[in-house]
């Protein structure tokens, strides 16, 4: 009996909080979610960010309290509505004072996504997941370096874009790989000239090279493994690779 009598009252405090917050004005909505959010508690500056938008879909506030909303959405692990949240942001909101920082956001909440509980204590080789969400951050970052240069969200993007740029590739050469073992040196040799043509300075390079020209060399196009060859004895002469490219031999 107690607690059920402990729990009525419970529902309803919450009940008489919500009707008084129904007379509050827009500014102390605001204040009340951005207190919450500089306090640390993303959880309860999404209530009275939505309440917000809900009751003030055009306010003064609304601007800057969704961007806001999407970076709580972000830090409480909800990507989805972070995403959905965004891109409304920028849709709407394209001068905006803060459009490099959605950019940015979006860029950030992509780059984490794919990861699950597991993973995110035990990472694996991060190659080795979906590329579609690493792609999507790194065109998100590139926006922020090829249009807004001189924002504060300029270097770090790009360092994310190396990073990302690296990891793509190495998920190309592990899908080359995995061709090869199968025998499809069609297939090895599009996703290995893929790596070539796109990622130049990555570190997965001269192994895409040593691919491309060991299927060459198995599908007897050998004017096309040579130049590889050469290309990869140019640039990377101590490479294992070179060797095990000149020994295959072609069975009749």
């Amino acid at each position: 009996m107690l607690i059920a009598l402990g729990g009525c009252g419970y529902f309803q405090s919450e009940a008489s909080r919500d009707r008084e917050e129904m007379d509050w004005p827009e500014q102390r909505l605001y204040k009340m979610a951005k207190d919450r959010l500089d306090s640390g508690s993303c959880t309860g500056a999404i209530e009275y960010y939505e309440k917000l938008q809900n009751r003030f879909p055009f306010g003064d506030y609304t601007q800057q309290a969704q961007i806001e909303l999407a970076y709580c959405y972000f830090r409480t692990d909800d990507p989805a509505l972070a995403i959905e949240t965004i891109d409304r942001f920028i849709k709407l909101y394209p001068s905006h004072n803060n459009i490099a920082y959605a950019y940015y956001l979006r860029g950030l909440v992509n780059f984490g996504r794919g990861w699950g509980i597991t993973e995110r204590f035990f990472r694996k080789d991060e190659s080795q997941r979906d590329p579609g969400a690493s792609l999507e951050s790194f065109n998100d970052f590139s926006v922020v370096v090829k249009r807004y240069a001189d924002s504060v969200y300029f270097e770090d993007a790009r360092l994310r874009m190396v990073y990302l740029r690296n990891m793509l590739a190495r998920h190309e050469v592990n899908v080359a790989n995995y061709y090869m073992r199968r025998g499809a040196f069609v297939a090895a040799s599009n996703r290995a000239r893929y790596v070539v043509e796109k990622y130049q300075q990555a570190p997965a390079m001269p192994e895409a090279l040593v691919i491309l020209a060991k299927s060459y060399r198995v599908l007897e196009m050998e004017d096309l493994a040579d130049d590889v060859l050469s290309v990869l004895e140019l640039n990377y002469p101590e490479h294992p690779g070179l060797r095990e490219v000149r020994v295959i031999q072609v069975k009749e």
